[in-house]
């Protein structure tokens, strides 16, 4: 097992520079000067030029990437040039509320997901399958910043059982974990109805039938077990997704977080800043993969020997 995780970990360092590269790219062939918020009006040209030069955005794109990556290696994300304070200071602060709010998301599309999927297949084509599928479809149809309005309006508003916006008490996550893990709670269940459907249908499974082996001990102890294995690739995609989808909910439900700090970045352009949010987005897309991977490795050594082989 260690070999194949320290191959997975190798593998990452090409994909990170990759993705360093168009990260930088992209944010600076986007329109616009994180200059212009803060050069003063009636600057002197010289002013500007000081300006200009102390951030290095007067030299060549890839000598100002190759500066970036260097700091990004020894753990110096630079410098906000709108807020002038430290990226990485920024992004620590922000981080924890993401992770909690990310986490508790992960957690309940999790558990409903799964609970669902099993029903789902269990009893299939059944009237419970069909209700269960057709919720799945809406839920992985709606948009999250619609439903983050809707949820605002009829709990926030209307009923006034959860707060509108902010982080302050542990109610405040209810809403926005809802809104996002309602469209992981469809993905998740989905999979997990496909998977479970398919391994049913297994002549192992008719075997424990056979056998008089009960039902639900079947399903849980057995189909469940073999199951998993794309369940946990889903998961690991998740664990990125998350942090990435949370960038609007974050910003609907006024809460502090990466999705926040990320918004407020590209209205002022300020590079540093944005260029640090979404490389950590990008780590944890990578992070999240790595795990995915990890698991299905843990779970079928036939996998995990195939992978390394390759």
């Amino acid at each position: 097992m260690l070999p194949f995780a320290i191959r997975r970990l190798v593998l990452l360092v090409p994909v990170f520079l990759a993705v360093s590269l168009v990260i930088f790219m992209i944010i600076h062939l986007v329109p616009g000067d994180p200059l212009e918020h803060v050069i003063q009006v009636g600057s002197s040209p010289e002013q500007q030029a000081q300006m200009i030069a102390r951030y290095g955005l007067d030299q060549p794109l890839i000598a100002q990437y190759w500066r970036w990556l260097g700091k990004v290696m020894s753990g110096d994300l630079g410098d906000a040039i709108v807020m002038r304070q430290q990226v990485s200071r920024l992004i620590a602060e922000n981080m924890p509320h993401s992770l909690a709010l990310g986490g508790s998301a992960l957690l309940f599309s999790t558990i409903v997901g799964i609970v669902v999927g099993v029903l789902a297949a269990s009893f299939r084509e059944s009237w419970f399958d069909r209700a269960a599928m057709g919720a799945i479809l809406l839920g992985s149809t709606l948009p999250s910043f619609w439903l983050a309005l809707l949820m605002i309006l009829m709990f926030a508003v209307q009923f006034e059982w959860f707060p509108v916006s902010g982080a302050r008490s542990w109610d405040a996550l209810v809403l926005p974990v809802l809104t996002i893990g309602i469209g992981g709670t469809a993905l998740i269940a989905r999979v997990t109805r496909a998977a479970m459907v398919e391994t049913m249908s297994r002549d192992f499974v008719r075997v424990l039938h056979a056998k008089g082996v009960p039902f639900w001990r079947i399903q849980f102890r057995h189909v469940l077990q073999h199951a998993m294995m794309p369940v946990m690739a889903i998961l690991g995609l998740r664990i990125g997704w998350i942090l990435g989808g949370a960038v609007t909910v974050e910003y609907v439900f006024a809460r502090p977080g990466l999705g926040s700090l990320l918004i407020t970045a590209l209205g002022q352009r300020d590079y540093p800043l944005v260029q640090g949010c979404l490389l950590m987005l990008a780590i944890a897309v990578m992070l999240g993969t790595l795990i995915g991977d990890l698991a299905q490795a843990a779970l079928d050594p036939r996998l995990r020997e195939a992978m390394a082989t390759r």
